[in-house]
């Protein structure tokens, strides 16, 4: 694959010893950067009741962050659809897209992003079934287009304010469920190979061989995010994975997602069960030299036939993380604006 794009997906993490509001300003920090540097596009997470990751309100920070940037694509990775009505959604992003035209990405996911308690408190009506989120889908494409069909309230609604350009509309996954959603309403598709590296690349090809081309995309689109670090330091590179396996191996076994440092986990010792698990998570991350991430950032793009790779970077020390997207941007040589 020529020509690989790469974009960011941020999480806002809080690492241990700052606070949120640090995270929240790092993320405007990254997004400046990334703006410079030749990324495509930047998006965001909702998370709810989890400390260690600022991200809540994907609306709110795309306004900022759009407003700090001149060229990146900013969006949203995702909108948690179940927690929301579909016409605050719609004008939320009606609203960006007024003040922001053509550089607005509405991407949405049907899981929380959160636990199910938490989801109750967001949306007491959340039945969390199939048939709600195509509702979603349908009243979402309406309140885009003003085509309600008639009825006694449908009719009388609109999605204000009424503009005459839409935000792109992607669908996140994670199991390849959603594909074949994105592909009936013709919209992008963006498999979450961070949190499952097992058939994401037939969930592509599905939803490719079943698009239908709408409105507002003609030709399917897709791209990848993946857990990903660069560095210069073996050493660094050694840690940061260190890191990554015991974070897996903590959230596996009902410990959240807590900051940690590499002190926190040199020592770790593993059962086989978990080393096993170690094996299969290591597949979520790629991390490496320069020219290592080259290689594996391009194979990953040939495995899922995609020109688009979302680069998902947490580490200890945030300086870290700003080099890892200019070492990657400098070796794929992106088209700095």
């Amino acid at each position: 694959m020529n020509n690989i794009r790469l974009s960011v997906l941020d999480q806002s993490p809080v690492r241990k010893g700052t606070t949120a509001r640090q995270a929240v300003q790092e993320t405007v920090v990254l997004a400046k950067l990334a703006d410079h540097l030749g990324y495509t596009r930047y998006w965001v997470s909702e998370h709810h009741n989890t400390g260690s990751l600022a991200g809540s309100t994907p609306e709110v920070l795309i306004a900022h962050l759009a407003g700090q940037t001149q060229h990146l694509r900013i969006g949203s990775g995702g909108v948690m659809l179940p927690n929301h009505s579909a016409l605050k959604v719609a004008e939320n992003f009606r609203m960006l897209e007024a003040l922001f035209p053509g550089r607005i990405d509405l991407g949405m996911g049907r899981a929380p992003g959160t636990d199910r308690l938490t989801a109750s408190v967001l949306n007491p009506s959340n039945q969390f079934n199939e048939q709600d989120f195509t509702e979603q889908l349908m009243d979402l494409q309406n309140y885009f287009h003003d085509t309600a069909e008639d009825g006694p309230v449908a009719a009388r609604i609109r999605a204000i304010p009424m503009i005459d350009t839409v935000p792109g509309r992607w669908l996140l996954s994670s199991s390849g469920q959603s594909s074949l959603y994105a592909a009936h309403f013709g919209m992008g598709f963006s498999f979450a190979h961070f949190i499952n590296p097992a058939g994401g690349a037939n969930a592509i090809d599905l939803y490719r061989a079943k698009f239908e081309p709408s409105e507002d995309l003609p030709a399917p689109e897709a791209n990848v995010a993946i857990f990903a670090f660069c560095s210069e330091d073996e050493e660094k590179i050694r840690q940061h994975q260190a890191v990554m396996d015991y974070r897996f191996i903590q959230f596996e076994k009902g410990g959240g997602i807590n900051p940690l440092s590499f002190d926190d986990v040199k020592d770790a010792i593993y059962t086989l069960q978990e080393e096993e698990r170690i094996k299969m998570n290591r597949r979520r991350v790629i991390s490496g030299t320069p020219a290592q991430m080259k290689e594996t950032i391009t194979r990953l793009a040939n495995v899922y036939n995609v020109d688009e790779v979302m680069l998902v970077t947490i580490t200890e020390h945030f300086e870290d993380r700003l080099q890892s997207y200019k070492l990657l941007a400098d070796q794929f040589e992106l088209a700095v604006p």
